[in-house]
């Protein structure tokens, strides 16, 4: 028997300087850590031949377009050093952000509409190694309240090939220990809140609410893409979504009906974290409630709505959601 483990994989990414062209990533260098891993070694759109012959029976396929996937959770917190990116910044990067540090202060993660980057993705899986060559990828965040602070990802990349070799020594150093998300690492959400987009990070005025945490979809449109003369990776649109359930007031239930029934625009935000180093903070200027429903928790009422995370009216777009970190 060969005796494979699944635990034995490892994920290596790092950000390519051409399009689609290897950019060899490291163990030492480039290695995730990760959860939650999977991977579509050959997704392929196959050509059924379909030929009339004077007996029953199938005809094989052709094998058409195709390309590979991989998905896997790391978790959200920052690289321990303010001012610094945490390793997870490639993934960022390769999902339709900007990433920004301002040393000793902070790292900033805005959205981008144009100059798009790719990464290499080499997925080991005891003893086989998967390439994904100009992959690009859509997020989603999960800062629930009991749980450790996730973001979940999915790429779409070019086949690099296969080939049997081990993973060898990874190193995943430059990964911190989260804290759960709970009353004492975390403070409430706000709406109607302000953020500053230099100097220490934090959220000023607005309202705090409590609730069971934050969920965040970043909506990207990824696809490949096969053509006669290339095949791309492409992302074409980006529609963020959040899910909130909230401790209401009756009062603020009604106000809050308001302002779904009238598409008001608010501005919300949350932090995360009280290690300095590790902190993180979202924030967006301009979410939609929509979609209000009843839940409860242990018989206790709450309010759950759905936003749609839109670009600041007042803006020039690519603002509608920013991530803070290491700060």
């Amino acid at each position: 028997m060969a005796n494979r483990l699944t635990r034995n994989s490892a994920i290596l990414a790092k950000i390519e300087a051409t399009v689609g062209v290897d950019a060899a990533p490291t163990g030492a260098a480039n290695a995730m850590l990760v959860s939650n891993q999977s991977v579509t070694v050959l997704s392929a759109s196959n050509v059924d031949r379909a030929l009339v012959r004077p007996y029953l029976g199938g005809s094989e396929q052709l094998l058409g377009a195709a390309h590979k996937e991989v998905q896997f959770d790391v978790e959200l917190v920052g690289s321990g050093t303010a001012g610094v990116a945490p390793a997870w910044g490639v993934l960022m990067r390769a999902a339709g952000w900007a990433e920004t540090a301002t040393a000793s202060t902070r790292v900033d993660y805005t959205l981008i509409s144009t100059g798009l980057e790719t990464c290499t993705i080499y997925y080991f899986d005891d003893g086989v190694l998967h390439k994904l060559l100009g992959a690009r990828g859509e997020w989603s965040a999960r800062l629930n309240v009991g749980g450790k602070p996730v973001l979940s990802f999915k790429f779409i990349g070019l086949d690099g090939g296969d080939v049997a070799q081990a993973a060898g020594t990874t190193t995943l150093s430059g990964f911190k220990t989260p804290q759960v998300v709970n009353n004492a690492n975390s403070q409430s959400i706000k709406f109607g809140c302000t953020h500053a987009n230099t100097g220490a990070p934090s959220l000023a005025g607005g309202t705090p609410y409590t609730s069971q945490g934050l969920e965040l979809a970043s909506g990207n449109q990824v696809n490949y893409t096969p053509l006669v003369g290339t095949e791309t990776v492409d992302m074409t649109g980006r529609d963020i979504t959040a899910k909130v359930m909230l401790d209401l007031s009756a009062a603020d239930e009604v106000s809050f009906l308001s302002d779904v029934k009238a598409a008001t625009l608010r501005s919300m935000g949350m932090v995360h974290g009280t290690v300095v180093g590790n902190r993180v903070l979202v924030y967006s200027p301009s979410v939609q409630l929509t979609n209000p429903t009843k839940g409860e928790v242990n018989g206790k009422r709450m309010i759950g709505y759905d936003l749609r995370v839109v670009p600041d009216p007042a803006g020039s777009g690519n603002d509608e959601l920013r991530i803070v970190t290491s700060f």
